[in-house]
């Protein structure tokens, strides 16, 4: 026994020498077990999250439809690591951030790190360069939808290139990753949905860039508009939802629903005073608030504009809902009765499978000619 404990310390010793120190680990070691965040810039995306935010040193994936408010709550991140003094950088992929936009969410223009490039090696070169310098907090890709391989890029309009942006992500994500851990740097790539032909049972959605995103990804979050918010007859803003799809760091599938104010960004002061009301924290009897027996004021929008001119105030309440937050995800968490997607009736069970004879039925075929595939669904 005394020997296998002398050949492993001289072991280690050697990997430690040639790979450097922290190559080898006891798991229950606090450096491995700590895990750093950064907040999301909403309450309760952090608190669905687990550890209070996205955790450094992993690969992040925002996805949705369009519109949805998946750069905004990127934007969000980047102002929340900046306040802590992190260097950021964003990789404008798509050419289209509004720096106006950007400093209204409380982004420090001036520090922030942009880069727009022409293809989609160009991006993930810079990507790796800037990361592997070991100076950055976070990085943002927007998106990968919009790296286009240089194959494609010299090739006509038109042309078939099969394949060409999965491989490329695949290529660059084996590179990234190891890097992204070393220095303790959050990627977070913003991808769009595409929808797969021919699909007839189950979700038709798939995002882009080939399946090795959504394996080297330690959190996925899943960006939806829910309802609009009308200020009268004029929409101001989006409920939206964000739902952790896939969590290396806590249970998944948690949600957190916020308001996304047109020009302002998500709002804090919404979340704060939604999940203080689900707690108990502020209690609402008809349109009335009340908070320590005291009233607060009649209806939403003026309790709201209530507690942001108060920071004292709202940082109170804030903490208690933190503090709660083991509560507000078992109140948040998915209905697992509502994951049926086929109701039957009483009446004729399995109708559409069974013949005349009771004899089961095979499943109509589809013919695979005339069905174009495209290479982002690989």
């Amino acid at each position: 026994m005394a020997d296998k404990k002398k050949a492993l310390e001289t072991a280690l010793a050697s990997i430690e020498k040639n790979f450097g120190k922290g190559a080898v680990m006891r798991l229950g070691q606090e450096s491995a077990l700590n895990v750093e965040a950064i907040s999301t810039g909403s309450l309760g995306l952090d608190i669905a999250l687990g550890i209070g935010g996205l955790p450094r040193g992993r690969v992040v994936e925002v996805y949705g439809p369009e519109s949805s408010g998946k750069t905004t709550l990127a934007l969000h991140c980047i102002a929340e690591a900046q306040k802590l003094g992190g260097e950021v950088a964003f990789i404008d992929v798509e050419h289209a951030l509004d720096p106006y936009y950007a400093a209204a969410l409380g982004v420090d223009i001036d520090s922030l790190l942009v880069s727009q490039p022409d293809t989609g090696e160009e991006a993930l070169e810079i990507t790796e360069s800037l990361v592997r310098s070991g100076a950055l907090d976070m990085i943002v890709i927007d998106s990968v939808a919009a790296l286009v391989p240089k194959a494609e890029v010299e090739k006509s309009m038109g042309d078939s290139v099969v394949g060409q942006q999965a491989r490329l992500m695949s290529q660059a994500l084996r590179k990234l990753t190891s890097v992204i851990g070393k220095t303790k740097c959050i990627a977070i790539f913003i991808n769009q949905l595409r929808e797969k032909i021919g699909v007839m049972y189950g979700n038709p959605e798939v995002t882009t860039g080939g399946r090795a995103l959504k394996f080297y990804s330690s959190v996925r979050i899943d960006v939806r508009k829910v309802e609009p918010i009308k200020q009268g007859a004029e929409i101001i803003g989006a409920r939206t939802k964000a739902k952790v799809v896939k969590n290396k760091m806590a249970p998944p599938f948690r949600e957190a629903t916020f308001d996304i104010i047109y020009g302002k960004g998500i709002s804090k002061t919404s979340e704060i005073l939604d999940a203080a009301v689900k707690l108990d924290v502020v209690k609402k009897s008809g349109a009335w608030y009340y908070y320590n027996d005291a009233r607060l004021g009649q209806g939403r929008d003026a309790v709201r504009a209530i507690i942001e001119s108060q920071p004292e105030l709202m940082a109170e309440i804030e903490a208690k809902v933190r503090a709660g937050s083991d509560t507000l995800n078992s109140i948040n968490k998915p209905d697992g009765s509502k994951k049926s997607s086929v109701i039957l009736d009483d009446d004729e069970p399995l109708d559409f499978l069974l013949g005349d004879d009771g004899d089961s039925k095979k499943a109509p075929s589809i013919p695979s000619s005339g069905i174009d595939i495209d290479a982002e669904d690989f």
